[in-house]
C-alpha cells in the first residue's frame, strides 16, 4: 500500500511540475510562486513557514541577486535536467526520503543518512600532489552490482541521493550512467577532475537527467596545474563550456589550503566560474589525512576567520556573487555540527569499507560482506550517534580536526581499523596532527560563535596584509 501511495504521489508531483514549468515559460513569477505553493503543500513542516514566505518575497523582487541567479538557471539549464532535479532531489529525497528516513531511524534505532558518498574506483587518470584518495592505491573498485545493491538497499531506508568520488569516478562513467538509468528516481552527483567530460558524456547526462557534477579546481592555471599537471586547467575550462552548452547543473569543489585561500574566493576567480556556468561552489578545509600529509598546508586561524566571513559575503542576499557557496567546515551552524557517521551522510570507499566520513579512514564493516543497514549499525557509527554533536559550538564540528580527543577515543573503544590499505595510519598519529590546530582555533571559534551576526566582516586586517 505504501509503495502504491508513493507512486501516486510522485505521479501527482510530476504533473504539477509540468504545469509549473509551463507557467514559468509564460509568466515566470506566477510559475515560480506555484512551485513554492506546491513545495509547501508536499513538504510542509520539512521547512519553516518563514522559509516559504521568504522565498515568495524573493520571487517578487525581480532585481534581487538570487532572482537573477534563478532566471539564469532557468534560461540555461536543460528542461529535462531541471525537471528530474525537482523530482528526484526535491520530491524523492527532500520530501519522501526525509519522511522515510525519520521513520527508519526510530524503527532501527540507528542513524540513517540522507546521502551516501561512494567511490566506484580508486583509479584516476591524474596524479595530483597530496591527493588523499591516492592513499588507497589504484586497483580497488566497487562493481556495478555493489553500487546497485547499495542504492537498492538505501532506497528501502529512504535514501535517494548518492554522490561519487574516488579516484576519478568518471573512469567508470558508463556504469554511472547505467546506475542513473536503473534508479531514475534517485539524484546522483559526482565529484570529478573534469578531464574525462566530453560531448558524448554530456549527451548521456542530458538523456538521464539525474546526474550533476562538481569539478575540482584549486585556482587559476599556474596553481591548479602545479598540483594537477600541465594542461589540466584548460581541460577543465573546456569541460565547463561543454556542460554549460548541454544545459547541465554543475559547480566546483575546492580544497582550500594555506596557499590558495584568497585566490579561490577572489572576485576574479568567482566571476570566471560563474561565467562558465557554475551554479555552486563547495569549499573544503584541507585535512591532514594520511601518514605523509603536510600539516603546513592547513589554513591559519586568520585564514579560517577570513573564510567564515567571505563565504557569507559571497552568498549574501545583497551584494556578493550569483553563485551558492558553502564551506563544509565553517557552515556547521546550519546543519547542527558534524553530519558524518550516518547522521546525514557516510562514505563507502572503493574497497567497500563503510566509513563515517570521507576524511576519517576507519571502519569495522564492509559493504561486500554485510548489508547497508548492518554497516550503519557498526560500533563506530553508533559511537558517532551517541557523541554528536561533538561540540556545542558548531564552528568546531569535527571529531578529528577540532575535537581530536573524540575520534581517538571512539576508534579505541570500538576497535575500528584503518581502511588505508597502502599505509595504515594510527588514530594517535592522525589526531596528533590536529591537536595544536584544535587548541589555537578554539578561542577564535568562540569569538565568532558569540558574534551572532554576519553583517560586519572582521577580516579586513588579514585581507590587507
Amino acid at each position: 500500500m505504501g509503495s502504491l501511495t508513493h507512486k501516486a504521489e510522485r505521479a501527482t508531483f510530476n504533473v504539477a511540475i509540468d504545469a509549473a514549468i509551463k507557467y514559468v515559460n509564460k509568466d515566470r513569477e506566477k510559475g515560480l510562486l506555484k512551485l513554492v505553493d506546491m513545495a509547501e503543500r508536499y513538504m510542509g513542516d520539512n521547512f519553516s513557514p518563514n522559509s516559504y514566505e521568504a522565498t515568495r518575497k524573493l520571487i517578487q523582487t525581480p532585481d534581487s541577486k538570487w532572482m537573477q541567479f534563478t532566471n539564469r538557471l532557468l534560461d540555461e539549464v536543460d528542461p529535462h535536467v531541471a525537471k528530474m532535479t525537482a523530482l528526484n532531489l526535491g520530491f524523492e529525497s527532500a520530501f519522501h526520503g526525509t519522511k522515510t528516513i525519520r521513520k527508519m531511524r526510530e524503527i532501527h534505532n540507528c542513524s540513517i543518512p540522507w546521502l551516501i558518498l561512494m567511490d566506484p574506483t580508486s583509479a584516476c587518470n591524474l596524479h595530483c600532489t597530496g591527493c588523499w584518495a591516492a592513499e588507497y592505491g589504484h586497483k580497488l573498485s566497487l562493481s556495478f552490482e555493489d553500487l546497485d545493491r547499495v542504492v537498492t538497499e538505501g532506497k528501502e531506508l529512504g535514501i535517494y541521493f548518492y554522490m561519487f568520488t574516488g579516484g576519478e569516478p568518471l573512469v567508470r562513467k558508463r556504469d554511472l550512467i547505467r546506475l542513473c538509468e536503473k534508479h531514475n528516481d534517485c539524484a546522483f552527483h559526482s565529484f570529478t577532475n573534469g578531464t574525462l567530460v566530453d560531448e558524448e558524456f554530456c549527451e548521456e547526462m542530458k538523456r538521464v537527467g539525474n546526474l550533476s557534477l562538481s569539478i575540482s579546481l584549486e585556482g587559476f592555471e599556474k596553481v591548479n596545474d602545479f598540483r594537477r599537471g600541465n594542461g589540466v586547467f584548460d581541460q577543465v575550462m573546456h569541460a565547463m563550456d561543454l556542460l554549460k552548452a548541454s544545459g547541465q547543473i554543475f559547480g566546483t569543489s575546492i580544497c582550500y589550503t594555506r596557499n590558495n585561500v584568497e585566490t579561490v574566493t577572489s572576485d576574479e576567480f568567482l566571476d570566471m566560474i560563474i561565467e562558465k556556468g557554475c551554479r555552486f561552489t563547495w569549499y573544503f578545509h584541507y585535512m591532514p589525512v594520511g601518514n605523509e600529509a603536510d600539516v603546513d598546508l592547513m589554513p591559519t586561524n586568520e585564514q579560517r576567520i577570513y573564510m567564515y566571513h567571505r563565504v557569507r559575503e559571497i552568498r549574501g542576499l545583497e551584494g556578493g556573487k550569483q553563485i551558492f557557496a558553502m564551506d563544509f567546515q565553517n557552515d556547521g551552524e546550519y546543519v547542527g555540527g558534524c553530519i558524518a557517521g550516518g547522521r546525514n551522510y557516510c562514505h563507502i570507499n572503493a574497497n567497500g569499507d563503510v566509513e563515517p566520513c570521507v576524511f576519517v579512514h576507519y571502519s569495522d564493516a564492509n559493504i561486500k560482506e554485510v548489508s547497508l543497514l548492518e554497516a550503519l549499525k557498526q560500533p563506530l557509527f553508533m559511537a558517532y550517534r551517541d557523541n554528536q554533536p561533538f561540540n556545542n559550538n558548531h564552528l568546531r564540528p569535527c571529531p578529528m580536526l577540532e575535537n581530536p580527543e573524540y575520534l581517538e577515543r571512539m576508534i579505541k573503544d570500538t576497535g575500528a581499523k584503518s581502511t588505508d590499505l597502502q599505509s595504515p595510519e594510527s588514530v594517535e598519529h592522525l589526531c596528533g596532527k590536529c591537536r595544536e590546530y584544535a587548541d589555537t582555533w578554539s578561542p577564535n571559534a568562540q569569538v565568532l560563535w558569540n558574534l551572532k551576526t554576519h553583517k560586519k566582516p572582521v577580516y579586513e586586517n588579514y585581507k590587507n596584509k
